[in-house]
């Protein structure tokens, strides 16, 4: 039926008297009249900048008003501009396989829905064998949230006080690879799932790139001091990975090749903190010592050095810095936690971060957004994570909180019987552990004028060993599974994955 035809049919009974159930009617039938003749009058081009600011659900109904609007409703352009807003940290995926984006985004949404509906009885359980010693870092080689080339396993490294790098197959819950046992002990892990490659350090400062297939590593870098800091980061430049040491250096290598790019003296003390920002183009970079000020650099700085000039950054006027957390949706805004006083209060505060053009030369600026210090009967936080740019989410005691960056509690969960040990947050979950030797998922939900928590799914260690010291440690997930490390004395622990039902 042509749109001109329906316009004729409805405009020859407008004019007769109607009861409520015909204006409730006529209301959606003007609606669908003026969406029809915009489809009509619009082409492609401004239909499809109009189309670019719906969310993904009104993409989908505005598909179902015509064939011209279904045809521009499917532009691969579209969906991949949500999925890069929702999840940013797939923002350079190598290849789609045979999915467009659409189909990756509406396979992935469904996937967060079955983990954020999932019951303890919808996961498998498995323990891995071994005696494994203390497991230290661990981070998804695949599978962490979205993978673009169709892998559906989930492959997690981990790192072993017997100086082992291992790999395993968290739904077969078996080790698929370790690496030769190290000279040195490995202190800190970083993956890049988007290359399969896992980054080590020992403590005597050796960079190693793995590609956790082959028995050696692919590359090696000497770091004159030991390293206290890691981070990865993929670029529209490419991959490269960034080491932070006792002496206060930053180095910044490439990848795989593990070749110096820069080195730059930050700090008078050992640099604690290194994040990337979501987009890439800020490096936060922070010491825990009393006396350091955090630094912002400007990436692109870091990887493209101008000989006998400094990089480009600013110093944030907060010492005594313990965390800082980049906000996954709101790429240059950081949220740092601070100790202040000789109470060691615990404080929050938030900037955006921008650049300007002053006197013909760049500069950073960093306004500060909000700001807060905690009661002082709270017990001092040691996690925290960050949402929308807008909320913090930490744990104190057997609690978890989660606040406004201005310092307005909106939510406590009392899902512990004792202390929460750890914390770990992305951009879709939240996970704490306890000593009560249980595990709790949150997912963040977005409605209203805020996100919040939705308390999701409560786990308790179910393994073989029942000994009564046995605590859950730490744990990370993705939208398939969850990996928990079972701490049971001071010489061991037990790795446990759960991975949900297909």
């Amino acid at each position: 039926m042509s749109c001109r035809w329906k316009s004729s049919r409805v405009l020859q009974t407008w004019a007769r008297p109607l009861n409520s159930e015909q204006l409730e009617r006529r209301k959606e039938t003007g609606c669908r009249l003026r969406l029809c003749k915009m489809a009509l009058q619009l082409p492609d081009l401004p239909t499809l900048k109009i189309f670019s600011f719906l969310d993904a659900f009104s993409l989908l109904q505005a598909s179902q008003v015509n064939r011209e609007w279904n045809r521009v409703a499917e532009n691969d352009h579209l969906w991949r501009n949500l999925c890069l807003k929702k999840w940013s940290f797939c923002n350079f995926s190598k290849c789609l396989g045979s999915q467009t984006w659409k189909q990756f985004f509406l396979k992935q949404t469904k996937q967060e829905y079955q983990m954020a509906l999932a019951q303890p009885e919808d996961f498998i359980f498995k323990e891995a064998t071994g005696n494994l010693g203390i497991i230290g870092p661990m981070a998804y080689l695949s599978g962490n949230g979205p993978t673009m080339g169709g892998q559906e396993k989930s492959i997690i490294c981990t790192v072993s006080s017997k100086h082992v790098l291992y790999a395993w197959d968290v739904q077969e819950g078996t080790m698929i690879w370790s690496s030769p046992v190290q000279q040195s002990s490995i202190t800190h892990l970083a993956t890049l799932p988007q290359m399969h490659l896992a980054f080590t350090v020992d403590l005597e400062g050796t960079v190693k790139v793995w590609n956790c297939q082959d028995q050696d590593a692919l590359a090696t870098f000497p770091v004159s001091q030991a390293c206290f800091s890691l981070e990865v980061c993929l670029t529209k430049d490419g991959p490269f990975l960034m080491v932070g040491n006792s002496e206060g250096d930053i180095y910044t290598l490439t990848v795989p090749e593990l070749r110096g790019v820069s080195k730059v003296h930050a700090f008078k003390y050992t640099v604690d903190l290194l994040h990337c920002s979501p987009d890439k183009k800020w490096v936060f970079a922070s010491g825990t010592h009393q006396n350091i000020l955090p630094r912002v650099f400007f990436t692109e700085c870091l990887l493209k050095p101008s000989e006998g000039k400094s990089p480009l950054s600013l110093s944030i006027p907060f010492s005594s810095c313990c965390r800082a957390c980049w906000a996954p949706r709101r790429t240059s805004r950081i949220t740092l936690m601070y100790r202040r006083g000789s109470s060691k209060k615990t404080g929050f505060t938030t900037f955006d971060l921008m650049t300007e053009r002053t006197g013909g030369r760049t500069v950073i600026q960093a306004h500060q957004v909000a700001t807060f210090l905690l009661p002082v009967h709270m017990e001092s936080p040691i996690w925290m994570g960050a949402s929308d740019g807008n909320m913090i989410v930490f744990e104190s005691g057997p609690y978890l909180f989660l606040f406004t960056i201005s310092g307005h509690q909106l939510q406590r969960f009392e899902d512990h019987q004792r202390t929460i040990g750890n914390l770990w947050a992305d951009s879709l979950h939240v996970l704490t552990t306890s000593m009560d030797d249980s595990l709790h998922v949150y997912m963040w939900e977005e409605e209203g004028r805020y996100p919040y928590l939705k308390s999701c799914c409560h786990l308790e260690h179910i393994g073989s060993d029942l000994t009564p010291s046995c605590y859950v440690s730490k744990a990370i997930c993705d939208n398939m599974s969850i990996v928990c490390v079972v701490s049971k004395n001071r010489e061991s622990s037990i790795l446990v994955m759960y991975s949900l039902h297909t």
